[in-house]
């Protein structure tokens, strides 16, 4: 990966040959942020989700090199299907582990008028993350668990940096929405919805909060690359399940939506 030596540079110029690790590309996507967008799925990921839906996603070696100007150009071409809500969303993977490439992206978007917006699991809270997120209009950030015996269990690492960089969001008074996966079994006991809700409920920056229940679309890709899938028989929520989520989570949050 080449290293930006321009961070600390007010205009927008980007370093000539400076290239992101992604994994692919989408145009016209609706999910990943408000409004029509272009989601650029970044490679490389330090958790390890055991319901991770895109695992070949994982690899930090993955994937392939595109050009941050390339990337403008598409992002441009593609702005008069934005309008007013839409952009471009850095998702993953984990977009923070290129947080100084995203930078000068970032702030070469938004001087072609173009929201921004960083779907990230928050493992990564340094000067470059907080450098990057200056320039990100808003930030999906997912909180996969409150209980960090749990959170351990699900992703084989803490959950202590993600509740950081999400308390520094809410410092900045800068948009924010919250995503929770929720996992039979894993991440659906009512006393840790109840706990994850009441950490976030006095939050200003939330706007939105985003319930995405379990399913086993990703299952035939850690078959196709022979990892070992714990959930192989975990069915998804029962009505019941999401339900009890979604009314937990509408106690303490104004704009809940169940996907």
């Amino acid at each position: 990966m080449k290293q930006c030596n321009e961070l600390n540079k007010p205009d927008y110029a980007i370093q000539s040959g400076l290239s992101l690790r992604i994994h692919s590309l989408e145009t016209f996507g609706t999910h990943d942020g408000p409004g029509v967008r272009m989601v650029v799925f970044a490679q490389g990921c330090q958790f390890r989700c055991v319901y991770c839906q895109n695992p070949d996603t994982l690899d930090v070696k993955g994937g392939r090199m595109i050009e941050l100007k390339e990337l403008v150009e598409k992002a441009v071409k593609q702005k008069a299907y934005f309008g007013k809500l839409g952009g471009v969303t850095v998702s993953g993977g984990e977009p923070l582990l290129q947080r100084d490439i995203l930078i000068p992206f970032f702030r070469a978007l938004h001087h072609e008028g173009i929201n921004t917006c960083l779907d990230s699991n928050g493992r990564l809270n340094d000067a470059h993350t907080r450098q990057l997120l200056e320039h990100t209009d808003l930030l999906l950030l997912d909180v996969k668990h409150i209980n960090d015996r749990w959170h351990h269990r699900l992703t084989g690492l803490s959950n202590k940096n993600t509740l950081s960089l999400a308390a520094y969001r809410e410092s900045t008074g800068k948009r924010m929405w919250l995503r929770y996966v929720l996992v039979p079994g894993w991440t659906d006991q009512p006393e840790y919805l109840e706990e994850w809700a009441e950490y976030f409920t006095d939050y200003k920056t939330v706007e939105r909060v985003e319930i995405i229940p379990f399913h086993q679309l990703g299952r035939h890709k850690w078959e196709l690359l022979n990892m070992d899938y714990q959930l192989k028989d975990v069915l998804p929520p029962s009505e019941t399940v999401k339900q009890k989520a979604l009314e937990i989570f509408k106690g303490r949050f104004k704009n809940v939506i169940l996907k």
